[in-house]
């Protein structure tokens, strides 16, 4: 009989927290060839059931494939986890948390000992893995040779969106997206916040807020154009000049809900001190500038 399946690249994962199970759960179901190695050997046996190979050591992992993922907790378990191994030609793919300062050292880290780098920011939580209406993503950066040799493999579980030769730009996006985020639910919390104390339910609050923040979202295209162009008054509705203005509303009002404006204050702050040096006229774009050190 003919053969007719296609071969599937070999997998090895380090790390089987949650979201390296998830991860490692997808490779099989696809028919992935799958080594395992984790610190408590427990977290590996569900893994063992399901057709995946549990390596001993880390050492013995990483010799069993040519691929090797990492999914652990910080840059210093990346350090003792792959400390005594045989890196010499082997594609490491490392979706552990870092910053871009430490995925640019890991990848010349990586290159000392004869192995080819790509660094991952993983822009899902692990009940999106495998599940691609989802919408979770990975970010990549580093090698962009490995990145398309092994694009296929690397997009069964979440999608891939290559960033770049620089090995930090992953980390880079994945802190950048994360910090817009923390922005987007601290301006919820606010919200919420001064409804408390009110005959209002936050249930009702709730589809308004999100309507809201979904219309506002699409001024970020006008920040990086008026970014591109270092025109800030650029397709300006309501100017610095005229929001600053009306700052003392929200602050007045926070006061009056006995509600702490320390969630607003220092972005109101910031808008007051461009506005000193005269930029009435731009848009909220000069704020950035004077975050930049």
């Amino acid at each position: 009989m003919a053969q007719n399946t296609v071969e599937k690249t070999p997998v090895t994962m380090l790390g089987l927290g949650a979201m390296g199970t998830a991860l490692a759960r997808t490779w099989l179901a696809a028919g992935h060839p799958l080594t395992v190695w984790n610190r408590t050997p427990a977290r590996a046996a569900a893994l063992a059931t399901e057709g995946a190979r549990v390596a001993d050591t880390a050492v013995e992992a990483v010799a069993a494939n040519t691929l090797i993922l990492l999914c652990l907790l910080d840059d210093t378990s990346v350090d003792e986890v792959l400390a005594g191994t045989d890196l010499a030609d082997r594609d490491l793919v490392n979706l552990t948390t870092s910053t871009p300062a430490q995925a640019r050292a890991r990848a010349a880290w990586a290159r000392e000992r004869g192995a080819r780098y790509l660094d991952g920011g993983i822009m899902a939580v692990p009940p999106m893995i495998g599940v691609p209406e989802t919408g979770g993503y990975v970010f990549y950066s580093g090698s962009r040779e490995l990145f398309e040799r092994h694009q296929e493999t690397l997009s069964v579980p979440a999608g891939t969106t290559y960033v770049g030769e620089d090995a930090g730009f992953a980390a880079l996006h994945d802190v950048a997206l994360l910090s817009a985020m923390y922005g987007m639910f601290a301006g919820a919390a606010h919200a919420f916040a001064l409804i408390r104390k009110e005959n209002i339910d936050p249930a009702a609050l709730a589809p308004l807020l999100a309507d809201w923040l979904v219309a506002m979202a699409p001024a970020v295209h006008q920040t990086a154009d008026q970014l591109r162009s270092g025109d800030y008054t650029k397709g300006v509705v309501s100017n610095l000049a005229m929001q600053v203005a009306g700052t003392p509303t929200f602050l007045s009002t926070t006061e009056q809900q006995g509600v702490s404006p320390e969630l607003l204050s220092p972005y109101f702050e910031l808008m007051s001190r461009r506005l000193a040096e005269g930029s009435g006229e731009e848009d909220l774009t000069g704020v950035i500038d004077l975050l930049v050190n």
